[in-house]
């Protein structure tokens, strides 16, 4: 049978989603002392979210719409701020806190009706990875944010997002600076897992110390490798014919510190391109089968996918904030927004005797929604409807003024082509890596004893 949550909109996504508790604690989030403001929290960050759903050439288009759509479903409320400014000034005071409060409890509702019945083995898979956001060159995000490697390169924000596998959700995400560590960032994710979860990652989350810290936030990983991987046998492996087998993950500085190797299963999947390399901590083949690893690591290209639409559909390619307070509560706003329409398009249908869960193509969903938002116009009264195609209306005419200076004012990097990573270097350990191996592994042994 047809589970009986499918939200057919909007309205519908706030009220499973975004319930009244969550939205009373987003309010005792907000400790600082309210300021006198047309912009209460509700209306602000209901017409925040909405922005991020409508449809315009320009900010001022997409707030308009997102303004009357409130204001028609809130007739008896007090009206908010009709300008621009005065939403972006009162967003600028708007405490962090009462976003991640909103996030916090809304990954809390996609993980009581989705994780548990995606998990495979016991596992609940997520992908993880990164991307840059790209910002306006303003004087304070080229102080503040600086370049992102690349001279002459426009200010960055960094992006690291955990994604719930096979549906390709948005489960949490970390904001920083264009340098950021992927690393840290998803050191700092590793609380919002649940338990048993297994974090499927490329070849740049390949470290000793974050397999470590996976480890001790009760997850495991399974993880590309790239030449820039040395393993270890205790005997001599033949690579030709080579499909899965363990070895061990020992890295210099680890050997160095005096930290024991890190017992591992390599697996090979073979491509017409070339093959993938994978590491995992699940040894037992029964837990973790060779089939489903590769499986998973095929679902992880769906976090680009995500990528794609949040920057394209969504039109993130570029945030439109000037100052850090302003791209940051931008992004923060936008990512719970892409969360809330991924978590809308997915629903459980019956597929041969058996219930599982499948998302809807964002985009329909994102189009049902705009059509939502562009219905609501109608429920407008004579004047309020007057009110906004004037402002409309003055929006769209605005003239652009006669520019008077260079139209390029710094060059623009030029992209490097991208080069698949190579297979890792697997050597067997002498006698000296073994005694010491058996050294530390019985150190380690005495001390949990």
């Amino acid at each position: 049978m047809r589970h009986k949550f499918r939200p057919a909109g909007l309205k519908d996504a706030l009220h499973h989603f975004l319930p009244p508790e969550l939205w009373k604690q987003a309010h005792h989030a907000c400790s600082s002392k309210p300021t006198p403001s047309r912009w209460a929290l509700h209306p602000l960050l209901w017409v925040l979210l909405s922005m991020a759903w409508c449809a315009g050439d320009s900010q001022e288009e997409r707030f308009l719409l997102a303004r009357a759509a409130y204001v028609s479903c809130h007739q008896k409320e007090r009206r908010p701020g009709k300008t621009l400014a005065g939403f972006l000034i009162a967003l600028a005071r708007l405490p962090m806190a009462a976003l991640r409060t909103l996030a916090l409890g809304v990954r809390q509702q996609v993980g009581q009706r989705f994780v548990d019945r995606l998990r495979i083995g016991g596992w609940a898979p997520f992908a993880c990875d990164g991307s840059r956001l790209e910002c306006p060159r303003s004087a304070e995000l080229q102080q503040r944010l600086g370049e992102a490697g690349k001279p002459d390169s426009a200010p960055m924000m960094y992006l690291t997002t955990l994604v719930l596998l096979p549906l390709g959700l948005l489960w949490s995400w970390r904001l920083g600076k264009g340098t950021a560590s992927e690393h840290d960032h998803l050191r700092r994710l590793l609380p919002t897992l649940p338990v048993r979860s297994l974090v499927v990652a490329d070849a740049f989350f390949l470290g000793y110390d974050l397999f470590t810290a996976v480890q001790a936030a009760g997850a495991s990983f399974v993880v590309r490798l790239s030449s820039r991987a040395h393993l270890f046998t205790l005997t001599q492996v033949g690579l030709e014919k080579f499909r899965e087998g363990l070895v061990y993950y020992w890295p210099q500085a680890a050997r160095d510190a005096g930290r024991p190797p890190l017992l591992t299963r390599l697996l090979r999947v073979r491509g017409k391109g070339a093959d993938v390399w994978l590491l995992t901590d699940v040894l037992c083949r029964q837990a973790l089968s060779y089939p489903t690893v590769a499986q998973l690591y095929r679902w992880r290209w769906r976090n680009e996918g995500l990528f794609r639409v949040y920057k394209r559909m969504l039109g993130k390619v570029k945030l439109a904030g000037r100052t850090v307070r302003a791209v940051h509560r931008e992004a923060e706003s936008s990512l719970l927004a892409l969360q809330l329409l991924l978590a809308v398009a997915a629903h459980e249908v019956c597929q041969g005797g058996q219930t599982v869960v499948i998302v809807d193509s964002p985009r329909r969903v994102l189009l049902r929604l705009r059509g939502e938002r562009t219905g609501l116009l109608r429920t407008l009264g004579p004047r309020q409807f007057q009110q906004y195609q004037r402002l409309l209306e003055e929006v769209r005419s605005q003239d652009r003024p006669r520019r008077r200076s260079a139209k390029v004012r710094q060059p623009w990097p030029r992209r490097k082509d991208h080069k698949p990573p190579g297979a890792p270097k697997i050597r067997v350990m002498d006698a000296a890596l073994k005694a010491k191996m058996a050294k530390l592994l019985r150190t380690v042994q005495a001390a949990n004893c």
